[in-house]
């Protein structure tokens, strides 16, 4: 089965859960951002993340994650939406810091502990909503579950991983995020929480054969899913939109342009696309 996201809830309501699955979407990315491990684990996550909040957008609503951490990975950007598409980088994708003692990679040691996570919304309205935390771990589960507590205000509980194997490929990845509404009891919650403990990590049960929706029942058996999406990565560049910027530079930088360069390769960031201009294709840009 291809990537997807569900969405329910559970104990009558009174929480909702969204899962997803990235392990293909991750593997686009990593190859196409040519990525370590720990570059395409923190990339990853983030891209999880931003179709996990996406799920909770409608319509034509979007928004972009932007993680400004101290760590030599330098910022990670996510650009989603609510119909489950989603595109995504890094500054440096070959960023490669030791593994942590536990053999595992070491997301927080290439984000960095300090600096802040933004999140952008387009609800449509005449300014964006903003909202930002400073990074409490820069593994990033723990970043966005201190986002959702300061600042939306709702407790949740949030899970994010890659799993990579050895020959660098994406064995399994992908998140959840669980959000408590009023009306739980505190030994309601006082059990997700245990559960939330227990239970082995979201990569370890998604690599091991179970679904999105096993994967939320084995914390909340009461979970019912209500609906399900395909997520993908798209990207929003055309030969046609960097043809309309390069115009957008002026006639006279294009002509210097032309004659220093001779021709012209703008490369997207969020798809590592190149786009090449020839002399001719410069000319006509000039000449219009």
């Amino acid at each position: 089965m291809g990537d997807y996201l569900i969405r329910g809830t559970a104990l009558q309501g009174r929480v909702r859960a969204f899962a997803v699955q990235t392990t293909e979407l991750t593997e686009e990315l990593s190859r196409r951002h040519q990525t370590t491990p720990t570059a395409a684990a923190a990339l990853g996550r983030t891209v999880a993340a931003g179709l996990l909040i996406g799920a909770m957008l409608k319509g034509e609503e979007h928004l972009i994650i932007q993680v400004k951490g101290e760590g030599p990975i330098g910022q990670i950007v996510v650009d989603a939406n609510a119909k489950g598409e989603v595109r995504g980088y890094v500054d440096n994708p070959l960023v490669d810091p030791p593994l942590k003692e536990n053999g595992k990679l070491d997301v927080a040691a290439a984000v960095g502990t300090e600096g802040f996570l933004y999140i952008t919304k387009d609800l449509g309205l005449k300014e964006p909503y903003k909202g930002s935390v400073p990074l409490i771990s820069g593994e990033l589960a723990e970043d966005f579950t201190y986002y959702f507590a300061k600042s939306e205000q709702t407790p949740s509980a949030v899970a994010l991983g890659v799993l990579v194997n050895t020959d660098h490929s994406i064995l399994a990845a992908g998140g959840f995020v669980i959000q408590l509404l009023p009306g739980l009891t505190d030994d309601e919650i006082k059990g997700i929480e245990e559960m939330l403990a227990r239970i082995p990590s979201f990569t370890n049960m998604l690599g091991g054969g179970l679904s999105l929706e096993e994967i939320l029942q084995t914390v909340l058996p009461s979970f019912q899913s209500l609906d399900q999406m395909d997520v993908m990565f798209r990207c929003k560049c055309s030969r046609e939109k960097v043809e309309s910027t390069l115009i957008s530079l002026g006639k006279s930088e294009l002509q210097e342009i032309l004659e220093d360069e001779g021709f012209a390769e703008v490369v997207c960031h969020f798809c590592n696309e190149a786009y090449r201009y020839d002399k001719d294709d410069l000319q006509r840009m000039i000449d219009l």
